[in-house]
């Protein structure tokens, strides 16, 4: 079974290795000491917490039948005349989106505050990592 350093486990989630130790103290995941001493999150330990965290306390939820949700903050717009590029940071992942620059005024969005991405596709490939 993979098992994940604190480190890992927080790049993963998203968050600080600060914010990972906080919630492994606190008991919302369960870890254990590897041969080195070390302490590792086991995978499906990991993956159960990665979903229940998405699943959020159930405030400032939107509705919408995209599932594949990337919270961040919006890093980047450029503007065109017609079109717009907004690029949001999501935890490791970086995220751009070609849009009307219509829907970017209509939406408010500037640099530095939270938005989600979105994606919906009928092709998605999955790595091994």
């Amino acid at each position: 079974m993979q098992s994940y350093t604190i480190g890992q486990a927080a790049r993963l989630l998203g968050v600080s290795p600060d914010t990972a130790r906080r919630w492994a103290d606190a008991g919302r995941v369960a870890t254990h000491r590897d041969e080195s001493g070390r302490r590792v999150i086991d995978g499906k330990s990991l993956a159960a917490f990665s979903a229940e965290l998405a699943q959020g306390d159930g405030e400032d939820v939107s509705y919408t039948s995209a599932r594949n949700a990337f919270p961040g903050i919006v890093t980047a717009i450029k503007l065109g005349d017609i079109a717009a590029q907004v690029t949001i940071q999501a935890g490791p992942h970086r995220l751009v989106s070609l849009l009307t620059r219509e829907a970017v005024e209509e939406l408010g969005l500037e640099v530095g505050m939270r938005a989600t991405a979105r994606v919906k596709s009928t092709s998605v490939h999955v790595d091994r990592t």
